[in-house]
């Protein structure tokens, strides 16, 4: 079933064709020779707001191809919600085909030229798999994969991307981050940071911990999550899920512009997961559902609440370096708190340092602590806050007990939400240019290598 979600129509949903007319009839040359949008089972919110906002290389018609229920009128009501809001309304033209055929119809019809895919991730590696053995790009929500039998299903479709000429890439919101930015940027700077220690498994050169929660906003409501999200067999275990943002950044921030080559640059040392406990009034609220799916029963402790094992921690050596990440979720964080990030680069001059806690209002903040005199620091960091004022103008410091704050203006705290455009408008640049840079491909799959084999020595 095909229908169209216009601008103008807020209440409800115009339906334009019948069953027998196709997504390929209403595409037209002109649309063919733009970037056009296939959105696959669009079941996490992550795949709204990828379209939170317009992109001039991208058509305004979208293809979606979903099975027909709540998730895919949840992803509907967001574009609908983002075309008519009042302050830079969108102006998105969805197309949508409802089913249980949806992926083998979208691969029929191909209406589009990069497929994105944010939903259930059960299936999500054989939908990159299949889309890029079609010539069809792919602009993939975290994580590609989440067992650890399905490695080798993802290593041959980067391969395939790359012998069929498209695009395989992954949405790292994090990079976007300014404070992770700024902690990157500084620790290349040798007079301030000097070089990263190799450090110890027990103290890591570089440790990154984000904290998440189950009951939250997004775009200004509070979210609604598929109970399926709950099941680690369709969501993915967190050491498998969120942990790729932060093995992802270790390989960003320790190794910028480097490959990783999965079987000569990592060694794992120890992973390990456990569960958050939910009760069933707090799966109510953020599920809308009153009762647990069949499919959580094997989940379910002491008659009603349910285990799921979204925690994890990893700790690995990747090429000199020492590295630990760790992610937690909680059902709900504490009042004026949200999602949380922690993160510490140790330097043989200077450590960096994100915090994000209640001395700091909850909002990402960035440290520099000299391991010397404070004194004889003060002047690369001085020359080091010059050099990078010409593309964050305003960029200052002021004193703390221990160090210096970098104080970031307002207008690069963009937001989590404002990343997935600035993403997609870096995957738009790579599709321009025909190619990711050289360290793209081995570093994706040296992080799904270390999150796949991390979840089987934690299982052990």
């Amino acid at each position: 079933m095909y229908f169209k979600i216009s601008a103008v129509f807020i209440a409800g949903l115009i339906f334009l064709t019948s069953c027998n007319t196709t997504n390929e009839d209403q595409t037209t040359d002109n649309e063919q020779s733009m970037v056009t949008l296939m959105n696959v089972d669009p079941g996490h919110f992550h795949a709204a707001l990828v379209q939170k906002n317009m992109y001039t290389e991208v058509n305004d018609k979208v293809y979606v191809y979903a099975p027909d229920g709540p998730e895919v009128q949840n992803y509907l009501d967001a574009i609908e919600a983002y075309n008519t809001r009042p302050e830079m309304p969108t102006s998105w033209d969805e197309q949508v085909y409802l089913g249980d055929d949806f992926f083998a119809k979208m691969l029929e019809e191909k209406p589009g030229n990069v497929m994105v895919v944010s939903g259930n991730n059960a299936k999500k590696t054989s939908y990159i798999h299949q889309a890029v053995s079609n010539n069809i790009h792919v602009l993939a929500d975290k994580p590609m994969v989440i067992a650890p039998g399905d490695f080798s299903q993802l290593e041959d479709a980067f391969r395939l991307a790359k012998e069929n000429d498209v695009l395989l890439y992954d949405i790292m919101t994090e990079r976007f981050e300014v404070t992770t930015a700024l902690q990157k940027a500084l620790s290349l700077v040798p007079d301030l940071f000097g070089g990263l220690v190799e450090g110890t498994p027990e103290e890591p050169a570089i440790t990154k911990e984000s904290v998440h929660h189950y009951s939250k906003m997004v775009s200004g409501k509070p979210i609604k999550r598929p109970p399926w999200f709950f099941d680690v067999r369709q969501q993915g275990e967190g050491i498998v899920d969120v942990t790729t943002h932060l093995v992802d950044l270790v390989f960003w921030e320790c190794y910028p512009d480097e490959a990783i080559n999965y079987t000569e640059d990592l060694e794992l040392i120890s992973a390990r997961r456990w569960a958050t406990e939910i009760n069933p009034a707090q799966f109510e609220h953020v599920t809308q559902l009153s009762e647990y799916p069949d499919y959580l029963e094997g989940a379910v402790v002491n008659d009603s609440i349910l285990e799921v094992f979204a925690n994890g921690e990893i700790v690995f050596k990747v090429k000199d370096a020492f590295a630990k990440v760790s992610v937690i979720w909680n059902y709900e964080a504490p009042e004026g708190a949200k999602d949380t990030h922690y993160s510490i680069m140790r330097g043989n001059k200077a450590n960096l340092v994100i915090r994000q806690g209640e001395e700091q209002n909850y909002q990402p903040t960035l440290y520099v602590e000299p391991l010397g005199s404070k004194m004889e620091a003060k002047p690369a960091l001085e020359t080091a806050i010059s050099n990078l004022g010409a593309q964050y103008t305003g960029l200052t410091f002021v004193d703390t007990s221990n160090g210096w704050e970098i104080k970031i203006p307002s207008r690069y705290k963009v937001g989590h939400e404002a990343h997935f455009a600035q993403v997609t408008e870096k995957y738009l640049e790579y599709l321009e240019a025909g190619s990711l840079p050289d360290w793209e491909v081995p570093n994706m799959l040296a992080k799904y290598y270390l999150t796949t084999e991390a979840y089987k020595l934690a299982h052990k």
